[in-house]
């Protein structure tokens, strides 16, 4: 049976929490939720609720074994690392790429995992691609959105061409979108359900109609969430692309070949969902993730779902495509 490889699976650092408590307001808080101890809010909408394993890989390696996760590529999701300005960014940045870089030591079979970055400052996000490269990161990590600005502001540029030339997965990982006030966003943990989504559907489908997979061709992007809806909007992009030479502008071909460029995983939680995301990717193109230690994380259930995928199909989602994507 071939291995599996987790490739949307997250920790968190003790320092990292410690420094969100005290730089990261008053946007950003940690409280108390209904759903675990302590939660990170934006401006009072839950978006982020931290678990004990999310601090733990001792626990994280006991749960890939029971759950049969032979790997894990693990990163720090939202709200990372952009929280703060310039050199608070760039601590807390440092803090988690090291603590990832000794869990890689310390675990070398089950360990590999994804530079976080102060994005909110390129030429220190560079820098630092550099560095956490140099310790064995294998991938990189950003949120579907930075602090209102789109991942295709032209500000972001020296970083994507850094990490262009050196090939890297980028996993674009949501985060409460742009408007999340105007639409209500912190009632009935819609960001989780819904502005996460949003998020991930409007970054990829800006890079794809602003032309940005021409201008980074080696960068390897990884949708999260099975494509959030991308897949489903995939024909509508093409009948859109098809009848409106607004969206011609800048692409000369369909907008689903650029879907099937970039790689998505797969955490999604009904079947029919997993089986339009592979359709629409083709199998070369997807990767087994879990979401876990989140609530919503589901290790065994994620690879359920890839498991009953035809066998041609199955093996190559559970680990060779991440064996082959991330040089594993």
């Amino acid at each position: 049976m071939s291995k599996v490889i987790d490739v949307h699976t997250h920790m968190y650092t003790a320092g990292w929490l410690d420094l969100l408590k005290r730089k990261g307001g008053p946007d950003l808080t940690v409280e108390a939720g209904l759903d675990s101890p302590e939660t990170v809010c934006y401006k009072g909408a839950s978006f982020c609720v931290l678990e004990p394993p999310h601090f733990d890989f001792e626990l994280r390696i006991k749960n890939m074994e029971k759950a049969g996760v032979d790997m894990a590529v693990v990163s720090m999701p939202p709200p990372g690392v952009i929280w703060g300005k310039g050199e608070v960014c760039l601590e807390a940045a440092q803090m988690t790429n090291n603590e990832f870089a000794q869990a890689q030591k310390d675990h070398p079979e089950h360990i590999r995992w994804m530079a976080v970055l102060p994005w909110e400052t390129p030429e220190l996000a560079v820098e630092e691609i550099k560095r956490a490269c140099d310790m064995g990161a294998v991938a990189a990590i950003v949120h579907g959105s930075i602090n209102g600005r789109h991942l295709t502001d032209p500000d972001f540029a020296p970083v994507w061409q850094e990490l262009d030339d050196r090939a890297l997965p980028v996993l674009v990982h949501p985060t409460y979108p742009i408007g999340t006030e105007l639409m209500e966003l912190d009632r009935y943990a819609l960001i989780a359900s819904t502005g996460f989504m949003i998020d991930t559907t409007l970054a990829i489908s800006k890079m794809i109609f602003d032309g940005f997979f021409d201008r980074y061709p080696n960068l390897k992007i990884i949708a999260s969430h099975a494509g959030a809806t991308l897949p489903y909007l995939a024909g509508r992009f093409d009948r859109v692309w098809d009848t409106t030479e607004r969206a011609k502008v800048k692409i000369s071909k369909h907008p689903s070949e650029y879907l099937k460029h970039i790689y998505y995983d797969s955490v999604t939680y009904a079947q029919e969902a997993l089986e339009l995301c592979v359709k629409v990717a083709t199998p070369d193109h997807v990767l087994y993730g879990s979401d876990y230690p989140f609530n919503l994380g589901d290790m065994e259930g994620c690879l359920g779902r890839v498991n009953n995928l035809p066998e041609g199909v199955k093996h190559k989602v559970r680990g060779d495509n991440a064996e082959r994507i991330f040089n594993l």
